[in-house]
């Protein structure tokens, strides 16, 4: 499991606050080097961003929650780049439609770096010039969170991208990992009684995992370890995507429309069952554990085994006794807020709550999220039918 040391501290130094922010900025661009000019503009589906988007994205974070009210005589980079890099702010104004993010030919990737440079120069001269009040601190912590979040985002958009070319390129040509003998897995009991849940600690969390609340949680096992290609692969060989009854109705469904077959990068050439990672088409690893596999498909495995998903609050009271960190990992919780929460005042009111509707918690992390971005509590949440995310399933009953 990744640890989350704290960003800010109460020693925080003009130096090592730089250091911080340089450090997580630079890993953005870390992550793009392998791409071509050509891969930062594609966008094969409303869920997936171009790389460049997500670049220039985090880069208006910065100049416009915390340069541009704060840093007097700041020049914002580009007037109409507040329109092409919002997210879903409604409060900074109008914003290019998230389905024309592809259609952004311009500004140039060349221009997006410039804007990188511009606004990180900016933000050492700010963070240098003793005008960061201690008040700004959650707030600049939130952004370099916020940069980290984009940053998982932009290696999973990038696998999709890859992984739809017709030549299945490679993102990283490294040796093949080795074919992991997996572990036994055991179902772990836990017995009846009131638990508290949520963020309670020194550091940073996001404001849906506040709110720390007493649950009564009954007699419950959850495995030990995450499913693996092998058990999901019997679940598709004894025809688990033609029969209705381990499906949710939605999920049944979704089934049919898709003519859903098998995880998402599955593809079965010649009789073999190969998988598109990272590293380029390569034939199924058995022993890795299952990913890209969405809510309806999570479901459906756990009812076949005859269990179902466990809770997120059942999720974080085992997460102690087994390794996590490997997939996000679905749970049978809908997304909903803590006792209390509460929004924030202006555009950060806008980070989480108002997502708290018709989408289920991921528990956990994935091989994607960078360290020092992962916590026991964190509450990570998709739409049912969303697969591209690192996703995986552990079982409960």
């Amino acid at each position: 499991m990744k640890s989350n040391p704290t960003i800010l501290t109460d020693q925080i130094t003009a130096v090592n606050l730089l250091k911080c922010y340089l450090d997580i900025r630079n890993h953005s661009v870390e992550i793009c080097e392998p791409l071509e000019i050509e891969d930062y503009v594609v966008q094969p589906i409303v869920d997936v961003s171009p790389p460049k988007w997500h670049l220039g994205h985090t880069t208006w974070f910065f100049e416009t929650f915390i340069l541009e009210p704060n840093f007097p005589g700041y020049q914002v980079f580009d007037s109409h780049y507040n329109f092409v890099f919002n997210s879903y702010y409604e409060t900074v104004g109008a914003r290019v439609i998230r389905t024309d993010r592809g259609n952004l030919s311009r500004p140039s990737v060349a221009d997006i770096y410039k804007y990188r440079k511009y606004v990180d120069e900016q933000m050492k001269n700010f963070l240098e010039s003793g005008l960061m009040k201690k008040e700004l601190e959650p707030l600049l912590e939130l952004g370099l969170n916020h940069e980290q979040q984009h940053q998982e985002l932009l290696l999973t958009d990038i696998k999709y991208i890859l992984g739809h070319n017709p030549l299945f390129p490679a993102y990283k040509k490294e040796e093949n990992s080795k074919n992991k003998f997996p572990k036994n897995s055991e179902m772990l009991k836990f017995y009846e009684g009131v638990y508290e849940i949520g963020f309670d600690e020194k550091g940073f969390c996001f404001d849906n995992e506040l709110g720390r609340h007493k649950v009564y949680l009954n007699d419950f096992e959850i495995s030990s370890e995450l499913i693996t290609n092998k058990e999901y692969l019997e679940f598709m060989e004894a025809d688990g995507y033609l029969d209705f009854r381990y499906w949710h109705s939605e999920g049944w469904d979704w089934v049919k429309q898709k003519e859903a077959k098998s995880p998402l990068y599955w593809h079965l050439i010649d009789g073999k069952w190969m998988n598109y990672t990272l590293k380029g088409l390569q034939e199924l690893n058995l022993n890795d554990a299952v990913c890209h596999i969405n809510f309806y498909e999570a479901s459906a495995f756990a009812s076949w085994k005859g269990m179902r998903l466990p809770t997120e609050a059942e999720w974080e009271i085992a997460s102690n006794h087994f390794e996590w960190g490997n997939r996000w990992e679905w749970t049978n919780s809908a997304y909903l807020p803590y006792p209390g929460f509460k929004k924030e005042a202006g555009a950060v009111g806008e980070y989480n709550g108002k997502f708290m509707v018709n989408q289920m918690v991921l528990r956990g992390a994935s091989e994607a999220t960078p360290l020092g971005h992962s916590r026991s509590t964190y509450r990570n949440f998709f739409q049912t039918n969303l697969k591209w995310q690192y996703t995986g399933i552990r079982l409960a009953r």
